[in-house]
């Protein structure tokens, strides 16, 4: 089975997240996408984090209705920080029956290169990237690599940081979310501080 790997704060999901989840499931020869929810990203500050547990349940709340779309808690139980080198070597150990590739935006193929062993990576992974408005051009070393393949995908352009703001703030941004995270995150008055 091919999964695709989403790897994410998801701080919260959104339908942005969902969207490209689901557009890469369907139309790029996925079986199935696993929302991997990272507790700490290396190039993240950890203070505005919801807990990990909440997170995920946000994740199951969003994906519920997806058969195709997983949540993953795969990374709660590896050494922090993450670097997404050691989760592929572990999923690949516990599940060999599965190829795993990883889905990421234009912005974070930019910065591929300063990832933890960036070049085990490529070699080992097909790398599926969904575009970002931006002017930046792609690094030289990764523009027709046979690995990384760039996806037609719709462009999404929603922040979890301006939900978080909005929120903070009393707006109403609902149509950003699907309607089970929503009544999640106001049932239990989340991000309002």
């Amino acid at each position: 089975m091919k999964i695709g790997l989403y790897f994410g704060t998801f701080n919260p999901i959104h339908v942005g997240h969902l969207i490209i989840a689901n557009h890469m499931v369907e139309f790029t020869g996925m079986d199935q996408v696993w929302m991997v929810v990272t507790p700490h990203n290396p190039f993240k500050k950890k203070d505005t984090l919801l807990a990990d547990n909440i997170r995920l349940e946000l994740v199951f709340q969003a994906t519920e209705d997806y058969p195709k779309i997983k949540p993953s808690d795969i990374e709660f139980r590896l050494p922090q920080p993450n670097y997404t080198v050691h989760t592929l070597a572990h999923l690949q150990e516990k599940f060999p029956q599965h190829e795993f590739a990883l889905i990421m935006g234009e912005d974070n193929l930019k910065s591929l290169h300063k990832w933890k062993n960036y070049d085990i990576i490529l070699a080992q992974h097909d790398i599926f990237v969904y575009p970002r408005l931006s002017s930046d051009v792609v690094d030289v070393q990764f523009e027709n690599h046979p690995k990384i393949h760039l996806i037609d995908a719709p462009v999404v352009e929603i922040s979890s940081t301006f939900i978080r703001d909005c929120i903070k703030q009393n707006k109403n941004i609902r149509p950003l979310l699907s309607e089970k995270v929503w009544g999640y995150i106001d049932h239990n008055n989340l991000y309002k501080k």
